[in-house]
């Protein structure tokens, strides 16, 4: 009985075929959605952004009063805001109370953040107690703080020791403490949950390694903590800026500019050349320079920080 044993081999298109290597998956598709998924938010911010914004441009050069029909002045709005000493003091004011906003507000909204990201007894209670000011509106919390130190029934009339003669916004340092005290009291919960966000998500390993090579508590947050937290300093700061150039609930409700012209910051002085002057044209022009100033003031931080070279997806690491 004799065997035979045969050779059988694939075909030549087969043995080609399995040679092959699998084709690598393309990755240039992933996580990107295409354009389709941003054009509603695009509409939508065409809408109410920036066409208005042009809007505004546009009626910068015209005179109108609300009633007639606007008329165009060309650049007489601008010569007017130019040579007008209460817009130059508005503008000085407004920077003056963003930047005490964002020096009183950051220090306190990290130590807080930090604070609320950790494992303390009663955290979460003493947590949703200091964020209640964050579930109120700025109208709510400026009619609530009028009220409080109202010269007459308010504390300062029960504590005349320390308040004087009771009249905080008599004068223009106390009335400016009191607008920088409110919005700090009112927005530093919001800038909380920023950093107590990202300060749990700071790997723990990094503090780990710190405790193994004898670092303290003091040490671990001047060396990982904040340096860890930088991205959302940054963050932080751009929405303080562009929030006080353009608060206006709270100095309408305490100060209405007051006292004279004191505490009228831009946004205010825009309000009344516009909706109490009827002078529209003067309004929108004073608009356009607290949207510039915004956008130019954000860009220098940006650029100013590295925030826009930064790659990395992690808290801190470019």
């Amino acid at each position: 009985m004799t065997t035979q044993i045969t050779n059988a081999r694939p075909p030549a298109g087969l043995r080609k075929e399995s040679r092959r290597r699998p084709p690598a998956p393309s990755t240039a598709k992933v996580g990107r959605p295409g354009f389709a998924w941003a054009l509603p938010a695009a509409v939508f911010f065409t809408l109410f952004a920036i066409v208005p914004l042009l809007m505004v441009a546009v009626l910068s050069f015209m005179s109108w009063d609300g009633l007639s029909s606007p008329e165009f002045v060309g650049t007489d709005n601008w010569s007017r805001l130019v040579d007008d000493p209460v817009m130059l003091k508005s503008i000085w004011l407004t920077l003056l109370l963003t930047t005490l906003g964002v020096v009183l507000q950051t220090p306190l909204s990290i130590l807080l953040g930090v604070w609320a990201a950790g494992h303390q007894r009663n955290r979460a209670v003493l947590s949703v107690i200091y964020f209640i000011p964050l579930l109120l509106s700025a109208t709510a919390v400026s009619v609530l703080w009028r009220a409080l130190l109202d010269p007459n029934f308010g504390i300062p009339a029960a504590a005349g020791w320390l308040f004087g003669d009771g009249n905080l916004f008599g004068e223009q340092a106390t009335a400016i403490g009191v607008l920088a005290f409110v919005s700090t009291w009112q927005f530093t919960p919001f800038h909380t949950l920023i950093y107590q966000g990202a300060a749990r998500a700071i790997p723990p390993v990094l503090y780990q390694a710190a405790e193994i090579d004898g670092a303290g508590r003091y040490r671990q947050f001047f060396h990982i903590t904040l340096p860890q937290l930088r991205t959302s300093m940054i963050t932080s700061m751009i929405l303080m800026i562009v929030g006080g150039l353009t608060t206006f609930e709270t100095v309408l409700i305490l100060t209405q500019g007051g006292p004279g012209t004191d505490t009228t910051i831009s946004a205010y002085y825009m309000y009344d050349k516009a909706f109490k002057s009827f002078d529209y044209g003067t309004g929108s022009a004073i608009a356009l320079v607290l949207v510039v100033a915004a956008t130019i003031i954000s860009l220098i931080v940006v650029r100013v920080s590295g925030y826009d070279k930064m790659r990395s997806s992690m808290e801190g690491v470019s």
